[in-house]
């Protein structure tokens, strides 16, 4: 069963976009195609990865006339200030990108007691981003990007208010021809996630939101 989410413009309150949520079928589908593909993504170098993810950066960065005025429709923003956010996401998922080689470096340790010793950074899995409709852009980008580069795979659940944001995000990683299932954008209720959380089919949730909300999430 699906419901639909009417997008509500700040601006003049108008109805700016309707999306149905997926199934709950769907939804575990999501999840199911989101490890099959991370087997395959997180065997990938690091710079196979990076070329994924700047291209997709420089798809998002070509829709900037598009989601400017988009942006101020959804959530307010002055136009003047729009432009703003997409540099902001441009900058900060770049600089991801660039360190991640050194980032993801196995850590060398003394030895010890004729031991070598040696620290080396593991993927979680399926790295779910929770993200909110104040800058959209760029909080989402802050989890989406480091999750890729390190071998995870993407699932975003964007705010109610602002899901043509995971629509951008979708159609960027598409045009950047990153594998189906590495990143994917659900249109979830809050009752779906509830239910993400509580059967662990995400193996790490990265939450940018409310104190209560983040509280409730800590408990799931």
């Amino acid at each position: 069963m699906t419901r639909t989410i009417k997008c509500i413009s700040p601006v003049d309150g108008s109805v700016y976009c309707e999306r149905e949520t997926v199934s709950d079928e769907a939804m575990v589908e999501a999840f199911a195609r989101a490890k099959k593909a991370q087997k395959d993504w997180r065997a990938l170098s690091i710079s196979e990865r990076a070329e994924y993810c700047s291209a997709a950066v420089d798809a998002m960065v070509a829709m900037k006339d598009e989601i400017v005025p988009e942006l101020a429709k959804a959530m307010g923003r002055p136009v003047r200030f729009g432009a703003g956010e997409v540099g902001g996401f441009e900058e900060r998922a770049r600089h991801m990108i660039s360190i991640a080689q050194g980032a993801l470096a196995p850590v060398q340790l003394p030895a010890k007691d004729g031991f070598e010793r040696e620290i080396t950074r593991e993927p979680h899995g399926v790295v779910m981003t929770i993200a909110p409709w104040n800058f959209p852009y760029m909080t989402a980008v802050n989890s989406v990007i480091p999750a890729l580069m390190a071998g995870n795979v993407s699932i975003l659940k964007h705010a109610s208010s602002t899901l043509v944001v995971g629509d951008r995000f979708a159609a960027a990683f598409a045009a950047a021809g990153l594998p189906e299932g590495v990143f994917q954008h659900l249109v979830l209720s809050h009752g779906q996630t509830a239910q993400i959380l509580k059967n662990r089919l995400a193996d790490m949730v990265c939450f940018t939101g409310s104190v209560p909300a983040g509280r409730t999430i800590e408990r799931e």
